[in-house]
C-alpha cells in the first residue's frame, strides 16, 4: 500500500507541474509594487543583498525594509542607504513589553506601510537571480484573479553532504507546493519569494488566527487564503531568489523546527495528504530494509525500489534540472530516505513544540 500510495502521488500530482516548467521574457508591465522585507540583525546581509533588490529593472517599486528588533549596525547601514535609494522606506520596530514582536508584526507592520496594493516577499539574506525578478512576478497580477504569487528560492551550492540534503529537501518541497497549486490545491509557500495583495491580507485580518505561532507568515497564510482560482506560480530562472544554505547541523535543525509548527494550521485535507506522504515514505523504506533482510523477499523489494527510482527520474529529471539540482538525481535513493526521515522527525517536533523566538 505503502508503495502504491507513492507512486500515485508522483504520477497523479508531482508530475502535473512539469508542463509548466518554462523560462519567459519580462513583460511589459507597470503595476506599482511594494517589496518587503523583514531583517533582525542582519547588517551583514544588508550590505551585500538589498541594493539588487533597490536596483531593480521596474518603472515604480518600493522597498519596505522592516528593521525588526535589530542590536548589530543594521540601523547605521539602512540611514546610509535611505539617503542613496529614493525607492527606499524603512521602518523600524522595537521591543516591547505590551505586546510580543515578532516576524508577523513585523511583517504586517512592512504590509501596512507599503504603500501599493500588489506585494513581493523574500528575506534579508536572499537575492534576485536577476534584475527582472520583480518584472516577472509583478507580470502575474496583471491578472486580476490571480492575489497570489508562488515563486521559487534555491538555495546556494556549496558542496558536503548537508547541503546537497538541504537543496534535496528545498526542490522536492518545491515540486509539492508548486504541483498542488497547478492542480488548484494550492497549500504553502515560501516567505523567500512570493507575493500577495494587500487588499487580500486586510480583507481576510492577516495573521490574526495564527499570531500565536511563531512562524506561518508565508505558508499558513496561504493556505487559509488559497482558493483553486486565485494562485499564479512563477518558474523562470530570472525569478528566483537565492539564500544561503544553513553551515551546521545544529543550525539547520534550529531553522528546521522554527518553520515544522506551521503545518498543524492547515486545512485538514492538506494535512491528511501531507501525512500521508510523510508516513508511506517513511515506511516504504522501514520495509524495504527488512524484506531486503529476507532472502524470499529480497528481489521483489529490490524491483520495487528500482521502479520508484525509475519512476522519480522520469518525473523529476526535468523539474530537479530547472530548480538546479541535476547533480542530486543519481543518488536519489539516499537524498529521499533522509528527506522522509527527516520531515517525520521535525513534524513531530513542530506538533508538540513551540518555538519563542524567529531569529
Amino acid at each position: 500500500m505503502c508503495f502504491l500510495f507513492q507512486v500515485l502521488y508522483l504520477l497523479i500530482r508531482q508530475s502535473s507541474l512539469n508542463k509548466y516548467l518554462s523560462t519567459q521574457e519580462p513583460a511589459n508591465v507597470n503595476i506599482p509594487v511594494s517589496v518587503v522585507i523583514c531583517a533582525r540583525n542582519e547588517a551583514e546581509n544588508l550590505q551585500r543583498f538589498l541594493p539588487a533588490f533597490l536596483n531593480q529593472k521596474y518603472p515604480v517599486f518600493e522597498v519596505v525594509l522592516v528593521n525588526d528588533c535589530s542590536v548589530d549596525d543594521s540601523k547605521w547601514i539602512l540611514e546610509a542607504m535611505e539617503k542613496e535609494y529614493s525607492n527606499l522606506k524603512i521602518v523600524t520596530v522595537t521591543e516591547s513589553r505590551n505586546f510580543v514582536t515578532g516576524k508577523k508584526f513585523a511583517v504586517t507592520m512592512g504590509i501596512k506601510a507599503a504603500k501599493y496594493d500588489c506585494l513581493l516577499f523574500t528575506d534579508a539574506d536572499c537575492e534576485p537571480a536577476s534584475e527582472n525578478w520583480i518584472s516577472l512576478m509583478a507580470a502575474e497580477f496583471s491578472n486580476p484573479e490571480n492575489d497570489i504569487v508562488l515563486g521559487y528560492s534555491p538555495y546556494h551550492k556549496t558542496g558536503g553532504l548537508l547541503n546537497a540534503m538541504i537543496r534535496f529537501e528545498t526542490i522536492k518541497t518545491a515540486i509539492n507546493y508548486l504541483s498542488a497549486a497547478v492542480k488548484g490545491d494550492a497549500y504553502m509557500g515560501v516567505g523567500r519569494n512570493m507575493g500577495y495583495r494587500k487588499q487580500l491580507f486586510f480583507d481576510n485580518k492577516g495573521f490574526a488566527s495564527h499570531m500565536h505561532i511563531m512562524s506561518g507568515d508565508d505558508d499558513i497564510f496561504v493556505n487559509q487564503n488559497a482558493t483553486s482560482t486565485n494562485v499564479a506560480i512563477i518558474t523562470d530562472h530570472q525569478s528566483f531568489t537565492l539564500s544561503e544554505p544553513k553551515r551546521t547541523f545544529g543550525q539547520w535543525i534550529r531553522q528546521k523546527r522554527r518553520h515544522m509548527g506551521a503545518g498543524k494550521m492547515y486545512k485538514t485535507r492538506h494535512k491528511r495528504l501531507l501525512t500521508l506522504d510523510a508516513f508511506t515514505g517513511l515506511l516504504f523504506y522501514a520495509a524495504l530494509f527488512v524484506c531486503i533482510g529476507n532472502p524470499i523477499t529480497l528481489y521483489s523489494a529490490l524491483g520495487m525500489l528500482v521502479l520508484r527510482w525509475l519512476l522519480q527520474l522520469i518525473i523529476y529529471i526535468k523539474p530537479f534540472k530547472h530548480f538546479w539540482g541535476k547533480d542530486l538525481l543519481w543518488l536519489m535513493p539516499f537524498y529521499d530516505l533522509f528527506y522522509y526521515l527527516s520531515i517525520n522527525v521535525f513534524g513531530l517536533m513542530g506538533a508538540f513544540g513551540r518555538t519563542k523566538k524567529w531569529k
